[in-house]
């Protein structure tokens, strides 16, 4: 795994380093005083052999319930994919205290703070990249990541200290950094699987690859 000085992985609740999307935590926070309204931490253990990266939380998704993909359709698909292939057990019931488990997988956010229109910045990305990181720096038995989506992919490749242009996305890609294979998915939101550009035969498939690869790999 890439070595690194930088180990902060959780920005604080009252993080500032994105101006805009502080104040937009904050007109929520006004808004739903009952939602978690902060940087949302990673889900599952730094022990993990798989490492999931999403783009952001999602206003009614993750910005509510303070768990990466909770609570939206992205969540839906993607653990049942994680149930299916034993990355996962109990049951997902859109809630943080729905008991469900990650079973060697970890889930985490390019972003951590909701941006407005589920978009974030170039500055924004950049920004929060030291969390990611830091992430990645903790979690000394990681062989596998999933990108969800061309941002994710791009800042984990740069995360993993790569130029995105000599690691291009495509769904189905698989590229070899630092020890780490890199699996590209298109992102399992609403809009994608409505379209058929990703159907959950194919977000499916890409996860029996990382199974199989994973399953070659060496016990740590």
């Amino acid at each position: 795994m890439m070595q690194t000085n930088i180990s902060i992985s959780t920005p604080s609740p009252d993080c500032g380093l994105c101006p805009r999307l502080a104040e937009f935590r904050h007109l929520w926070r006004a808004r739903e005083p009952s939602w978690f309204n902060s940087p949302v931490p990673s889900f599952g253990s730094a022990q993990a052999r798989l490492l999931i990266v999403g783009l952001a939380p999602g206003l009614r998704g993750a910005n509510r319930t303070g768990r990466p993909f909770t609570g939206d359709y992205a969540g839906d698909l993607l653990y049942e994919t994680l149930l299916e292939f034993g990355f996962a057990s109990g049951q997902y019931g859109a809630s943080p205290d729905d008991g469900l488990v990650l079973t060697g997988s970890r889930l985490t956010n390019g972003v951590r703070c909701v941006p407005p229109e589920n978009k974030p910045t170039g500055a924004e990305i950049v920004s929060c990249r030291q969390f990611l990181i830091g992430t990645l720096a903790e979690m000394e038995n990681v062989r596998a990541i999933v990108a969800l989506g061309r941002i994710a992919h791009d800042t984990t490749v740069r995360a993993l200290g790569r130029t995105p242009s000599r690691v291009p996305f495509s769904h189905g890609g698989q590229h070899d950094i630092n020890g780490v294979r890199l699996f590209d998915s298109y992102h399992c939101s609403r809009y994608n699987t409505n379209t058929r550009v990703l159907t959950p035969e194919m977000f499916k498939a890409l996860f029996a690859e990382v199974k199989t690869y994973l399953d070659a790999q060496p016990a740590t």
